[in-house]
């Protein structure tokens, strides 16, 4: 049981850090859609600077649930 809920977890950390990576690609992905077309100076570094650290977290947390999940736990 314990492993299903990780597995979910881990396929909805997976699908947020795709999101997070999109956002952060300054003329594809998400970006233009949210006002970033990195043809201006943009002002907003510190949606950016939030981007990337959920982005560095996202990537651990899912390297961390890969690992745990990698060993099934004995019963």
């Amino acid at each position: 049981m314990i492993q299903s809920i990780l597995s979910v977890l881990q396929i909805i950390v997976s699908v947020l850090l795709i999101a997070a990576i999109l956002l952060q690609a300054p003329e594809s992905g998400l970006s233009p859609v949210f006002g970033g077309g990195g043809e201006a100076y943009r002002s907003k570094r510190n949606v950016e600077k939030f981007l990337i650290w959920i982005t560095i977290f996202l990537a651990i947390l899912l390297v961390a649930l890969s690992l745990i999940l990698l060993f099934p736990q004995a019963n």
